[in-house]
């Protein structure tokens, strides 16, 4: 296993941890999250995989933006600086929406697509009050108020389900950093991914947790409808932080997806 500090575009430094041997596969996470959301499957993945996990810049051991930079391209300095010419792709909302952009602009680089309670850029979300208050948070920084609304609006299951101990700390740990660093920073794709779904060759899995936000499952069959070939799993008992609280679950899909990924004659070098 081995920890490292990746520098990428505007003096900022990337913390990525890398370990285990086998097709390789790389591990995105969500806003105000950390690598800690994959906790639960790391270590086991590991065992089959050569498995990367790193944090988005201003989230936990990376630093903050200086400059106006892309995810996409942050993404493509761990696959670099690691050696790995292709990989899986793993990626849980934004980390998702990250990993569905790099596919479309780097096809060439990624093996395998697994899409976890995945935004999508171009996607449209329907107003509401609770939305338009976390968004509002966001906007303002404001950490305490996007940490609150964060464990209500998307950690639906509460404190008496799995992997809660895990939640809380690191969503207020985030909570303000990370608004910080998506603020004025993080640049939008020039183009929306929703409008091009079909040009997704790779291997694909949609997954979603049966309590997760109602508009992350329209998004969910958006993407399992949209890309050739994608299937869709939902998993019972989790919400948005599906990693931590059925961690089990998702590793048998994880590695069950291994055959799915061969028959479709997803790319294997590294």
């Amino acid at each position: 296993m081995t920890t490292e500090l990746i520098p990428v575009a505007g003096g900022s430094h990337i913390w990525a941890e890398k370990a285990g041997d086998g097709p390789p596969l790389v591990l995105l996470h969500g806003s105000v999250h950390d690598s800690r959301l994959w906790n639960g499957v790391f270590a086991v993945l590991a065992r089959h995989h050569t498995a990367v996990r790193y944090d988005a810049r201003g989230h936990g051991c990376s630093t903050l933006a200086t400059a106006p930079f892309r995810y996409e391209d942050d993404l493509l300095a761990v696959l670099d600086r690691f050696g790995l010419q292709t990989a899986g792709l793993v990626g849980l909302s934004m980390g998702g929406e990250v990993a569905l952009d790099f596919t479309l602009e780097h096809p060439e680089r990624v093996r395998s697509l697994t899409l976890i309670a995945a935004s999508a850029s171009g996607h449209e979300w329907p107003q509401s009050p609770e939305m338009d208050a976390y968004v509002a948070a966001h906007r303002g920084s404001d950490g305490c108020r996007i940490a609150e609304l964060e464990l209500t609006l998307w950690a639906s299951l509460g404190d008496r389900a799995p992997g809660f101990e895990v939640i809380e700390p690191m969503v207020r740990e985030n909570a303000e950093a990370g608004a910080s660093a998506e603020k004025g920073h993080a640049l939008d794709p020039a183009e929306g991914a929703v409008d091009r779904l079909d040009r997704i060759e790779v291997p694909t899995m949609v997954v979603i947790g049966d309590h997760d936000h109602p508009e992350i499952g329209v998004i969910a069959g958006r993407l399992a409808d949209g890309i050739p070939g994608a299937r869709l799993e939902v998993v019972a008992d989790a919400d948005h932080y599906l990693p931590l609280r059925a961690p089990g679950r998702l590793l048998e899909l994880l590695l069950a997806a291994d055959g799915f990924v061969d028959r479709r004659g997803g790319r294997s070098d590294r």
